[in-house]
């Protein structure tokens, strides 16, 4: 087990090559959900997230140059390849041929090896196993050994300091590593302080673990989270958090996405779903207590291309975007008469899809597709009633 002075010793190897990451306390977000809200923003941290603190403390640690070897989604695979680079070592990571282009590029940019293998990250982790076999490399984890743990408690140190008023502490679980190490750290130090894991529901293998009693292999993973989407944890993390951790709750991948884009509108902060993940529970209210919370934002390595679906899936689950199936007469004026009535229930029309043929529709009878954008999922809920209660026979979406 990990103790406060393997963390207290992780901390001074990693003075200087750590950035002091700001503790942020958002009033938007306090008033939103009636608690102080503390950001801990560790997307700002080398590398744009948590994972530099464990895999420096480790590989720092080895004889000088030894060649390293890990298998990572990508958050893992830049922490371990800049402290490769920071210690001149050789490095090789193996990622998901569907990982996430900007991490690839960061990953390589450090001076990695990068290779890609079929499945996700846990056939990459199998890959970096094999080849720690075969080459003698040595093999980091990205969450499965003490110095990993005791570099990610670092943070949980920082956090003790700087948010001396918190009640509660929240922080993303996929192999558990980083609240392994935040719950030994705060708990050894403030035993007063509740620390929460939160894992997709998608990928609950720590939950799953806990509910058993012991560390189990969850059958599949599907979750928007790529950072967290892991379908295991190990015997060293689950003793960690069972031992230090209060509970570790599951949020949907639509919660996620409603906390990633409230972040972004809210606290302007671009965070990644694993990251956001860390919010959830708080944004609905399922974190015990009415004090003061802080919510590690552990990483932001998120691709363009992804936090555009993501702003548009969040929009969607938030009832940001509504999109309504109308039968019209096909009629001269009928759609003028439709966007008028709109205009009038404050609805902005998106797009419109209109259709004559290929649909079984009574004769001289059209059907109009709406894409509208409401402030909120009641405001939806009005539209759709005004319509209806106006004689339109319309089917909504309410996505």
């Amino acid at each position: 087990m990990v103790c406060l002075e393997d963390i207290q010793k992780a901390r001074k190897r990693l003075a200087g090559v750590l950035i002091s990451t700001p503790l942020l306390h958002s009033h938007a977000l306090s008033r939103l959900t009636g608690r102080k809200v503390l950001l801990k923003m560790e997307c700002f941290q080398r590398t744009g997230s948590f994972k530099i603190r464990g895999a420096y403390n480790m590989v720092s640690q080895l004889p000088p140059k030894s060649p390293v070897v890990a298998g990572s989604a990508g958050n893992h695979a830049q922490g371990v390849a800049l402290a490769a680079a920071e210690s001149g070592a050789p490095c090789v990571i193996y990622m998901p041929e569907n990982a996430s282009l900007p991490k690839i590029e960061a990953a390589q940019s450090y001076g990695a090896d990068v290779r890609f293998v079929p499945g996700g990250v846990d056939d990459a982790i199998v890959a970096a196993e094999n080849n720690a076999a075969e080459t003698g490399a040595v093999y980091v984890p990205p969450f499965d050994d003490p110095m990993i743990i005791a570099g990610q408690g670092t943070l949980g140190l920082e956090l003790v300091e700087e948010a001396v008023e918190a009640e509660v502490v929240v922080a993303s679980v996929g192999g558990g590593g980083l609240l392994a190490g935040v719950a030994t750290a705060v708990r050894s130090l403030r035993p007063d302080v509740k620390v929460f894991g939160v894992e997709a529901t998608g990928a609950p293998a720590m939950r799953a673990s806990l509910d058993m009693g012991h560390p189990v292999v969850v059958d599949s993973v599907s979750t928007i989270a790529d950072g967290i989407a892991v379908g295991s944890c190990s015997r060293l993390t689950y003793d960690h958090v069972q031992r230090y951790a209060d509970d570790v709750l599951l949020v949907s991948d639509e919660e996620i996405a409603e906390a990633s884009l409230l972040l972004l509108e809210r606290a302007k902060a671009v965070i990644e779903p694993a990251g956001a993940a860390a919010f959830a529970p708080v944004l609905f209210g399922r974190i015990p207590g009415t004090g003061p919370v802080v919510s590690i934002l552990s990483g932001g390595n998120v691709d363009p291309l992804l936090l555009t679906r993501l702003v548009d899936y969040g929009l969607s689950v938030a009832g940001r975007y509504l999109i309504v199936v109308v039968q019209l007469p096909d009629l001269p004026g009928t759609f003028a008469r439709l966007a008028g009535f709109l205009a009038e229930l404050r609805v902005n029309l998106v797009n419109v899809e209109h259709y004559r043929a290929g649909l079984r529709l009574p004769v001289n009878t059209a059907q109009v597709v709406l894409h509208l954008e409401t402030r909120d999922k009641e405001h939806a809920a009005q539209v759709l009633d005004a319509l209806r209660a106006s004689g339109y026979d319309a089917v909504s979406q309410l996505v």
